[in-house]
């Protein structure tokens, strides 16, 4: 009975996991450019159940553990507010922007100017250009992104947006901010930029609300389970002290 209790031990962690990144994802429903998560599982066979009247020495025990979790790269809505700030990404790139831990990816293209004129995302760091943050002076306007990524105003070319991309974006570690570290940056090719738009977040309400209440079913499922395998332990104590007396 230990070990019944040990495994829907493991699952109910599990389950616990699992409910977390989906809050996640719901709290992030509105998010400009999130990736939502999922979460991967696996089996963990322990031999450790022992005894001389198995047909075999060893009875497997199999566990399950949250093995890892996986960033869902899909593309957003693309929206149109007409903010000459606002830039979405066509294509699997990220924006580069400058942090105090360095330089970090983002798929929010929600920027704005601080008050030095620098181009910011929502947090207030820089966006980055192939130079560098890109800056504006008080008296620019018409201001334009090319689908490159180039930016222009009235006083002339101001640089292009440094966008790259990733072989292997699964392993990007996700940050705080809506943000992403690690991987090797490569060259943009077929990312694309539209000026006057956002990506919306990826996360589907729907299938997530669908997903949270499978979730705490099978985790109450496991629960009870549990409550009746401490029912069966007190139960045959109650009875092996009847019989002793």
């Amino acid at each position: 009975m230990e070990n019944a209790q040990l495994i829907g031990l493991s699952r109910q962690i599990a389950l616990r996991r699992q409910m977390d990144v989906v809050a996640n994802n719901i709290a992030n429903l509105n998010t400009t450019g999130f990736k939502a998560e999922q979460i991967l599982f696996e089996e963990y066979v322990m031999p450790n159940a022992r005894h001389n009247d198995f047909p075999s020495l060893d009875q497997p025990l199999s566990y399950v553990q949250d093995w890892a979790t996986v960033h869902d790269l899909t593309g957003g809505a693309i929206v149109q507010t007409g903010n000459d700030f606002d830039v979405a990404l066509s294509g699997e790139g990220f924006f580069a922007v400058e942090t105090a831990g360095g330089e970090r990816w983002t798929r929010a293209g929600a920027f704005g100017l601080n008050n030095q004129g620098t181009l910011v995302d929502q947090s207030g760091n820089p966006v980055l250009g192939n130079g560098g943050p890109i800056q504006f002076g008080p008296e620019e306007t018409g201001i334009t992104i090319a689908a490159d990524g180039t930016i222009s105003s009235s006083a002339g070319a101001k640089g292009q947006l440094r966008i790259v991309e990733f072989a292997n974006a699964q392993e990007l570690v996700r940050e705080g901010s809506n943000l992403f570290s690690g991987g090797t940056p490569e060259l943009n090719t077929n990312t694309r930029v539209i000026q006057g738009h956002i990506e919306r977040s990826n996360v589907s309400g729907i299938a997530e609300m669908a997903e949270m209440i499978r979730v705490q079913r099978a985790y109450e499922s496991v629960a009870s389970l549990a409550q009746k395998q401490d029912e069966m332990r007190r139960n045959a104590i109650q009875r092996l002290g009847d019989t002793n007396a």
